[in-house]
């Protein structure tokens, strides 16, 4: 945590004092510090970052890196730090780290421009793109095939506006419908109420993993968006900003990133499936990037 306290002097009136004198704790490490609690938002079918277990916990890859981020608050604070959990969909989960319901948000979500200005983010734990996912011998392979069809979304998503800028910029007229969830997403596509579901890839192949859905659904074509993953946390807070780029630097730099996605990822999860997906070239790079030491 030696470059955390770098830039926490850095960006605080204590820069002035000596660095052995005790830096005054603000925004949500004071608040965690009072409470002796972090409260952590997550998503209860986002698999494999954030989703439930058999036995109802919060369970993942963006979860445990979480679990890392309040390990290293606790270790500012000087004191064991206890977790709530804040079930959110993709409607609520920016409101709730706003509105201070939670400090942490762990699941897959998207860090662009548009929401940087509302919250912050960490480092880029994941990169995923918007695709189709369709019944097996479906005639849809592409976005150009979904003229005059059913498009589901989970409402709240930038898939959600990916697919609206598709059906814009093609002029195609298919009927995009918006679930409250991922699940309920992928369960108006089982119905057949819907002919493909739109989100993030990864997810999409996290639906396809599951031993029912394996021969029944199958993604499709091209990526329709970049959604590069993040854990949300509030804005504004410069404290918990540097303690946050320095744990994610030193869980790169110690390898438990990649060792948490070949746990989730390369394995197989707690409901016996495996997405058997290998890390990406950029995201291993990113990872380099988040490992180095800053300049």
């Amino acid at each position: 945590m030696k470059i955390f306290w770098a830039l926490l002097l850095s960006t605080t009136a204590a820069l002035a004092q000596t660095e052995d004198a005790p830096v005054e704790l603000s925004g949500t490490l004071a608040k965690a510090r009072a409470s002796g609690a972090v409260t952590i938002a997550y998503r209860e079918s986002s698999v494999p970052f954030s989703f439930l277990s058999a036995r109802g916990a919060p369970i993942g890859y963006s979860i445990e890196l979480c679990k890392r981020l309040v390990e290293a608050m606790g270790d500012a604070v000087g004191r064991e730090l206890a977790i709530h959990w804040l079930p959110v969909t993709s409607d609520t989960r920016i409101e709730a780290i706003v509105s201070g319901r939670a400090d942490l948000e762990c699941g897959s979500t998207t860090s662009n421009l548009e929401r940087q200005k509302i919250v912050g983010f960490s480092p880029v734990i994941f990169v995923a793109g918007t695709k189709l996912l369709v019944r097996r011998g479906s005639p849809i392979r592409s976005f150009r095939d979904l003229g005059g069809k059913t498009v589901v979304v989970t409402s709240g998503t930038t898939n959600e506006k990916a697919m609206q800028e598709v059906a814009r910029r093609f002029k195609l007229d298919f009927r995009l419908v918006a679930a409250r969830d991922h699940s309920e997403s992928y369960a108006q596509l089982e119905a057949g109420k819907a002919d493909a579901f739109a989100t993030d890839d990864v997810l999409l192949y996290g639906f396809v993993a599951q031993k029912k859905a394996q021969k029944q659904f199958e993604v499709v074509g091209e990526f329709l968006s970049y959604d590069p993953y993040g854990i949300m946390y509030r804005k504004g807070d410069a404290q918990l900003a540097a303690l946050v780029a320095s744990a994610f630097h030193d869980l790169a730099e110690d390898g438990e990133v990649e060792r948490q996605y070949k746990k989730w990822f390369l394995t197989w999860l707690p409901g016996g499936e495996s997405l058997d997906l290998p890390m990406s070239p950029q995201l291993e790079t990113l990872i380099r990037a988040m490992a180095a030491k800053p300049e």
